[in-house]
């Protein structure tokens, strides 16, 4: 039979337990979506940065903030979790994850002069781009004029002679850059498929019975 003791150290444990359940649930919530950088700061980190607060690198000072970039993302966000100086872990904020945390750092650097790329979500990784999006974004820079020899969209007797080898070849060929051409076509993010829907896009934008090559 327990003793008086051993049931309160129990009970003491179990609502520790809940505790750290609830903690859990509040920093990841079911279905829910990494917020931004932007969202962050705005939510969480502008009560201190937007003015430098107890010493707080302010946002858009590009000199304080340039020492910091220094670090790293990795070392900043250490800081960030762990707390420093009068700066409490996670800005007192529990419910935000490492993601979001490293988006609102990136945000504050970008803001203050840096040049930082915004971590994607290790666990909900961003919906794959449209051929029509690629070649939006970046490819009709050079393939809408035939800037530098490119072949232009949907003129397939440009496109036919770089298809003579297969889909593959050519999707291999944009991967690694060829002639003016640089790797990914400068849009180094871009996955293999995105780059393979961005020529099949290209080849076939002015017919609409055109199949994929």
């Amino acid at each position: 039979m327990k003793t008086v003791n051993e049931i309160g150290r129990a009970a003491r444990t179990l609502a520790g337990a809940t505790v750290v359940a609830a903690v859990a649930l509040l920093a990841a919530p079911a279905g829910a979506t990494d917020l931004s950088g932007k969202d962050v700061v705005e939510g969480t980190c502008a009560k201190c940065h937007a003015t430098g607060l107890n010493g707080a690198p302010r946002i858009g000072n590009a000199e304080a903030w340039k020492t910091r970039a220094a670090q790293g993302l990795e070392s900043l966000t250490q800081h960030a979790l762990l707390g420093i100086r009068k700066m409490p872990p996670h800005g007192s904020n529990f419910a935000l994850s490492d993601i979001e945390i490293q988006r609102a750092i990136t945000y504050m650097v970008n803001q203050s002069g840096g040049h930082w790329t915004e971590p994607i979500s290790k666990s909900e990784l961003p919906a794959e781009r449209t051929g029509e999006q690629v070649v939006e974004a970046q490819c009709h820079k050079c393939h809408e004029a035939g800037l530098g020899g490119a072949p232009k969209i949907g003129e397939r007797s440009q496109w036919a002679p770089r298809l003579a080898h297969g889909l593959d070849a050519l999707v291999r060929s944009a991967i690694n850059g060829h002639g003016g051409m640089p790797a990914r076509g400068g849009m180094t993010n871009l996955t293999d498929s995105e780059l393979r829907h961005a020529i099949i896009y290209m080849y076939s934008k002015n017919d609409k019975t055109a199949k994929a090559p």
